[in-house]
């Protein structure tokens, strides 16, 4: 199972973990992170991330592909949110169900990683101070590029 889909209401992370987890009963563990907009220094009031409606989800579609490719994997999920997020919502559900834990960690990282530097969006975050659009940063594209090591991939084997 693979689900990559872009959201524009609330993102309600119970009910993807839910249908990550339904009827799995050879899975031995599942992995899942949530992210929250958060409001950074200076007051943000609200995160803006515009997308384009078909290269975006080809663009969740292919790092889950790639995720699912990667590691010994039974389902992986990613949804992200686009629109207004408000700080303290839930931004991003990415998860990884596998037979062994070590799969499922690695495979959620992985997801993690690539959407922070590879999901095609535009964000601009607005407050007190105006708007500015944010890029990933340097470390985002230090943490992807550490899945480059061929070591990495399918560890639980």
């Amino acid at each position: 199972m693979m689900r990559a889909v872009v959201l524009h209401e609330r993102l309600d992370p119970g009910a993807e973990l839910a249908a990550l987890s339904a009827g799995r009963q050879g899975v031995g563990g599942i992995v899942s992170f949530v992210g929250l907009a958060r409001e950074e220094d200076g007051g943000v009031s609200e995160l803006v991330l515009e997308h384009h409606p078909v290269l975006t989800e080809r663009s969740l579609e292919d790092i889950a592909a790639a995720a699912r490719d990667r590691f010994t994997v039974e389902a992986v999920a990613v949804a992200h949110r686009a629109g207004i997020i408000l700080p303290g919502e839930p931004i991003v559900f990415a998860g990884a169900a596998a037979r062994h834990r070590r799969d499922a960690f690695l495979a959620a990282d992985f997801l993690m990683d690539m959407l922070k530097t590879q999901a095609v969006f535009w964000k601009r975050e607005s407050g007190a101070a105006g708007a500015r659009w944010i890029e990933p940063r340097d470390e985002d594209h230090a943490d992807a590029a550490r899945w480059n090591a061929p070591a990495i991939e399918k560890a639980a084997q």
